[in-house]
């Protein structure tokens, strides 16, 4: 099968969107399938075409949202190319520029859409509007959203029952809906394919103490990812036990916001920010964590939470649709509701090395279900239906044309 992913967002960004593309690319590539992605440039603005990797860059402008850029909707240098792959199957994933050219190419060349709903952007609005106009805004996008997920694709996938609820019971969308959790190359998370000399390093760099306790968090630095609640519990945690530490892996529009805060309640012993990590990178910093924690809202899935799992990392959670469907509370992960409860969760993994490590085998137990050839596959069935609907409709339209001709020539 020939297959086109189409994305604002690839590689060398990093978030857990360009993640999951990746890894579904190579799961797809090693079944033999032939994947070419359509993305845009955050290097240059130039058209750029990887005939190796079969990528193909699309310049655009900056948007103000972290590294991303808007292209245009429909970059006519880009078609040919496109076209030349002949595709079965196209799949977007994000649903403005780049999401809009893959529907244009699929209706003009008349191919199966398959589309991934990642973002819950109602709340990212505040990005662009700065406050102003929100509520007109959040129609605005969810207008959008209904428009492209429910009127344009073939097939639409979401990764957790959130999410569906969403577009079922709020947006009242009538498209068939398949739940498929994303998944991701666990393999490279576990802590047996992980170098213990490169551990010892990165220690070293972060001066960190055998006798610490660390708590981990793995994300954008952004409002909408309330890492603020966890500087503000930091800051009970340490009083009683001097020796938790809280460190910080991402970059983004608040870090300087979040590094003045924790100077402000002298928290710059126990909270370390070592801003963007490498993609090949990550599992060292699970891998020196006892505990990952977020307290994060508005994710529709939550991929690092995958990613700790397969680490043997219990997640410690804000109570959320998006993570109950990957934490069963008190068996592979503590879910929470406050600042105290996630305090409570804390004191009681440090205080209970055994619980800890029954917590953390569950957890690799549950990251496994997540592996990229079993989300490849569910992904794959989705292709072959959005394919088979497509020829259905072909066939359809003929007959209707048929029966039209053969109406207006009995008038």
């Amino acid at each position: 099968m020939r297959i086109g992913i189409f994305s604002e967002t690839y590689a060398p960004y990093i978030s857990g969107l360009v993640t999951s593309e990746i890894m579904l690319k190579k799961a797809l590539e090693k079944q033999g399938h032939e994947v070419y992605v359509v993305t845009a440039n955050l290097e240059s603005f130039k058209y750029e075409y990887d005939e190796e990797e079969r990528v193909l860059k699309i310049p655009g402008i900056p948007t103000g949202i972290y590294d991303s850029r808007m292209t245009s909707i429909y970059p006519i240098p880009a078609v040919n190319k496109i076209r030349s792959w002949k595709l079965d199957v196209i799949h977007s994933q994000t649903e403005f520029a780049i999401g809009t050219f893959a529907r244009l190419i699929a209706k003009q060349y008349n191919i199966p859409l398959v589309h991934t709903y990642h973002t819950m952007y109602e709340d990212y609005i505040y990005y662009i509007t700065k406050g102003y106009f929100e509520k007109s805004s959040k129609k605005l996008v969810e207008y959008l959203t209904k428009f492209y997920c429910d009127k344009t694709a073939t097939e639409l996938i979401v990764p957790t029952t959130k999410t569906y609820k969403l577009f079922k019971e709020k947006y009242k969308v009538e498209k068939n809906i398949n739940i498929i959790p994303t998944g991701i190359e666990v393999e490279r998370f576990f802590k047996e394919n992980v170098d213990t000399k490169e551990l010892v390093v990165l220690k070293k760099t972060l001066r960190l103490d055998k006798k610490d306790f660390i708590i981990l968090f793995v994300g954008r630095l952004g409002e909408e990812k309330n890492v603020e609640f966890l500087i503000e519990s930091q800051k009970n945690l340490v009083k009683t036990h001097p020796n938790i530490k809280l460190i910080i892996v991402g970059d983004g529009p608040d870090k300087e916001k979040y590094e003045k805060m924790t100077k402000d309640l002298k928290l710059e012993d126990s909270i370390i920010f070592t801003g963007k990590a490498a993609w090949e990178e990550m599992p060292y910093y699970y891998q020196i964590a006892n505990v990952f924690a977020t307290a994060s809202k508005t994710e529709t899935q939550g991929l690092t939470i995958i990613e700790a799992m397969a680490s043997n990392v219990v997640p410690v959670c804000m109570k959320d649709e998006a993570f109950e469907s990957m934490i069963t509370d008190d068996l592979n992960g503590i879910l929470f509701t406050n600042n105290k409860g996630y305090e409570e969760a804390i004191y009681r993994l440090y205080d209970n090395p055994d619980e800890l490590d029954r917590f953390n085998n569950q957890a690799r137990i549950q990251a496994e279900t997540y592996s990229s050839k079993y989300y490849a596959d569910r992904v794959l069935a989705v292709y072959n239906r959005a394919i088979k609907t497509k020829e259905e409709e072909n066939r359809f339209g003929i007959i209707s044309k048929i029966a039209k001709n053969i109406k207006g020539r009995l008038k």
